[in-house]
């Protein structure tokens, strides 16, 4: 449902996250004879309408039933700004519009904890240590019962059932952190181990880059507006807000989500955030309206249409960029995963366009970060909902890949779904997920839900039609022990079998017009208040092996390549050959001679960097540059100069130039 994502230790929807194959099949599994899909056939038809009109198939049948306590990964770190020290690490998406999303896992610093009405200066965190809570060595930290003062001066009560703490020393804002809970490495001291720790965690939707269903309330002030604006999306929001666009989204960005969201996700036993974040939080071009600069303080853009080539162009600076900051030595440990694509129209574009991206984007990161553990963050590929079977090999012997599926029963179109008939179904996603463990390499959920149909307001679209019999699934406050139980089955299921997780999403904020807020099967903190969330999500371990009757369990072992080690980045000299960028067909309609004629930009701009914090507690420590490899000099993808190009936001009914423009 995202638009990008970005993967944190405890890190969009309609706009905008390995190596070395083996044969080895998971215990007991057969391979699927379709491209990552065994079971039922329904399976294959659970399709989701993403409101332009193009169906999504959103669910792949991945996932083992994993009943080895493998305890919950991630390390945390402490509430209010607490610069590396987090809650959580965070993961950042770069978000694509259409369908290319750039996900990045950043600090907690970047996210929450700046000063009100301050772009550019980070407040510190204060915290008074209350029964449970102690001074660290250096500085401040708490456990459970410790009282943490937010940046805009209001205080919460840290919480933890989990043998949490939280850690913030404002004289070195770089220091080790907290612990999400006591089985959570410690970020910077400690090491994540993929194929040992399992990623639990929520997506932060709806903040940085904004989804109607999401934020109804935000929306609905705009939805009649005195600027003729039809509003459907944060491009015409934004257009609709006019003069008013500065001020409603940084007070947006201040509220949905603040310090104490972070201290309660870790308080739920979650470990990892994935947040999407807009290429505007970089820059804007042309007309496009967006609040520049913004969210990076406190992209859909498909390869689909005439300008799909100049998309993909710009998408490739946005992520050298995004790249070269979070590998910089003082965020690298909480941002580890940056996704490249977040459900790209596989169906829309062809193979052939999303391949050839998907090799480019990892070109261009690789080269800016380097290879090998440490050099940089894993990159994100999504699976274009194709199951993941149809990726083994693909990049074969490339460095730490991560792919990354969305399976969603919500979309299955079935109204007579029950959460009694639902909740086995994900336990069926288990053999693919294992099999591309054990030889694609790192595979996670990026997205998933406990919603069992597409109800809620605007989840379809802000134009989309009300659903028949959807009223029941919307009055979450009179569903008894049978539904709110039903459902709970379903998440455990999911949560089971996708092993390492990313629920979508936090929370769903409320609508001025209902009084309350929709799409509640969406919404985890709702959900972990009234009983469809389990309390503590271990509790998922070993569900789908008693559903299923056996178990198929990923014993851990991932090519040595996922993870950075012995032979990472030694890709066969072929494979550039087999995907050259631009591809030599985009679908449905350019290939050939046509492909010469789309627009593009030229490498010869001006890079640019993404601002570090600033510490007042701390003003000479070195917050880095923005840009880690001073090697990486390329020049950015801009316009040519004195060409004229068709909405980058959306040129798929544009006409075919007849003549390549050169410019002036």
């Amino acid at each position: 449902m995202a638009t990008a994502g970005a993967y944190a230790h405890i890190p969009s929807r309609d706009n905008l996250e390995m190596a070395e194959t083996s044969s080895r099949l998971p215990m007991g599994a057969a391979r699927p004879e379709q491209p990552g899909w065994t079971g039922d056939d329904e399976l294959l038809n659970m399709y989701r309408d993403r409101g332009d009109g193009s169906p999504m198939l959103s669910s792949s049948n991945n996932l083992s039933s994993p009943n080895l306590d493998r305890a919950a990964a991630g390390t945390a770190d402490g509430a209010s700004k607490m610069k590396r020290s987090k809650l959580l690490k965070i993961v950042l998406g770069v978000a694509a519009i259409v369908a290319i999303a750039v996900a990045i896992a950043l600090a907690l610093i970047f996210t929450v904890g700046k000063k009100k009405g301050s772009s550019s200066a980070a407040s510190n965190a204060s915290a008074t240590t209350g029964p449970n809570g102690g001074l660290g060595e250096s500085g401040t930290s708490g456990k459970s019962g410790s009282l943490v003062t937010m940046a805009d001066g209001t205080t919460f009560t840290y919480h933890s059932d989990f043998g949490g703490e939280w850690a913030a020393d404002p004289s070195k804002p770089f220091g080790n952190g907290g612990k999400a809970q006591e089985w959570s490495p410690r970020i910077g001291a400690e090491e994540w181990k993929w194929g040992e720790h399992l990623i639990r965690g929520v997506n932060l939707g709806g903040w940085l880059v904004t989804e109607p269903f999401i934020c109804p309330g935000l929306y609905e002030k705009y939805v009649t507006n005195d600027r003729g604006i039809t509003v459907l999306d944060e491009w015409t929001l934004s257009q609709a807000m006019g003069d008013k666009l500065a001020e409603e989204m940084e007070n947006h960005y201040k509220t949905f989500i603040t310090e104490k969201d972070f201290a309660d996700i870790a308080a739920a036993g979650l470990n990892w955030v994935r947040i999407p974040i807009g290429f505007w939080a970089i820059e804007t071009m042309n007309d496009e309206p967006f609040l520049v600069g913004t969210s990076w303080t406190y992209f859909l853009k498909a390869m689909h249409g005439v300008m799909g080539i100049a998309n993909a162009q710009r998408t490739l600076t946005y992520l050298r960029i995004f790249t070269e900051f979070v590998s910089q030595p003082q965020y690298k440990d909480v941002v580890q995963i940056v996704g490249i694509v977040n459900e790209i129209l596989w169906a829309t574009i062809g193979q052939e366009a999303v391949q050839s991206f998907y090799y480019a984007a990892y070109e261009a990161i690789r080269e800016s970060s380097g290879t090998g553990a440490g050099n940089g963050p894993f990159i994100a590929i999504h699976e274009g909902f194709q199951g993941p079977a149809i990726w083994e090999g693909f990049l074969a012997g490339s460095d730490r890949v991560v792919l990354d599926q969305h399976p969603y029963l919500a979309f299955m179109g079935d109204p007579n779904s029950t959460p009694e008939s639902s909740a086995p179904r994900p336990c069926q996603w288990a053999i693919a997920t294992n099999q591309s463990q054990s030889v694609f390499g790192v595979t996670v959920g990026g997205e998933f839900s406990t919603a069992i149909n597409n109800c809620g307001l605007w989840l379809n679209g802000m134009q989309s039609d009300a659903i028949a019999g959807c009223s029941v699934w919307d009055d979450w406050a009179s569903w008894d022990s049978t539904v709110i139980d039903g459902l709970k089955q379903v998440t455990l299921a999911s949560m089971d079998a996708l092993q390492n997780f990313f629920f979508w999403t936090w929370r769903i904020g409320n609508s001025t017009t209902l009084g309350t807020s929709s799409s509640p099967m969406w919404h985890y903190q709702l959900g972990l208040e009234r009983g469809w969330i389990p309390k503590d999500p271990r509790e998922a371990i070993g569900h789908c092996a008693q559903v299923l009757g056996s178990s198929q369990i990923f014993d851990g072992r991932l090519p040595a390549t996922a993870t950075g080690g012995a032979g990472a980045g030694t890709l066969d000299p072929t494979v550039s050959a087999s995907h050259p960028f631009p591809p030599a067909t985009i679908s449905p309609s350019f290939s050939g001679t046509q492909i010469e004629l789309l627009p593009t930009y030229t490498p010869t701009g001006s890079l640019k960097s993404l601002a570090a914090p600033t510490f007042t507690a701390a003003p000479s420590v070195v917050v880095g540059s923005g840009w880690n490899n001073p090697d990486d000099n390329e020049p950015a993808y801009v316009p040519v100069a004195g060409c004229s190009y068709p909405s980058a936001w959306d040129a798929v009914s544009a006409a075919l130039p007849t003549a390549t423009c050169t410019g002036s």
